[in-house]
């Protein structure tokens, strides 16, 4: 299964925080997962950390790619046709962020690993 992490998906794999449900947990961490980040994630992120709104954050966005690499995550690049789709999808959910991520899972059959109701309105497999 190909998996896309939402943001604080990524944030609480990588910090061991127990917000993540056991059934995501298990998805991410499971040998056969073929587990994906946006460079929509890493731009959030570093977004966050600059604007002090998530500082606990910090170390992991300096060291993200390192990180991907360790944990044998792909990085997953923002294409034309991901920002022209995110662009387009229906409904009010402003959230750049998630409508990119929206947009991938969609064009790319993922499934987004997620706590956010906000994916399932734009019908992305959402698991959690």
């Amino acid at each position: 299964m190909a998996i896309l992490l939402d943001t604080h998906a990524l944030l609480w794999w990588m910090i061991g925080d127990p917000r993540l449900s056991p059934n995501a947990r298990a998805a991410v961490g499971a040998e056969s997962a073929e587990v994906f980040v946006s460079a929509a994630s890493a731009w959030e992120l570093a977004t966050k950390v600059r604007s002090g709104k998530l500082p606990a954050a910090a170390r992991l966005t300096h060291r993200l790619p390192e990180s991907l690499v360790e944990q044998n995550f792909k990085p997953l690049a923002i294409s034309l046709e991901h920002g022209r789709l995110g662009g387009l999808l229906p409904g009010a959910h402003r959230d750049p962020f998630d409508r990119i991520l929206a947009a991938q899972a969609l064009l790319q059959d993922m499934t987004v690993v997620t706590s956010d109701p906000a994916f399932a309105a734009f019908g992305v497999k959402v698991l959690w």
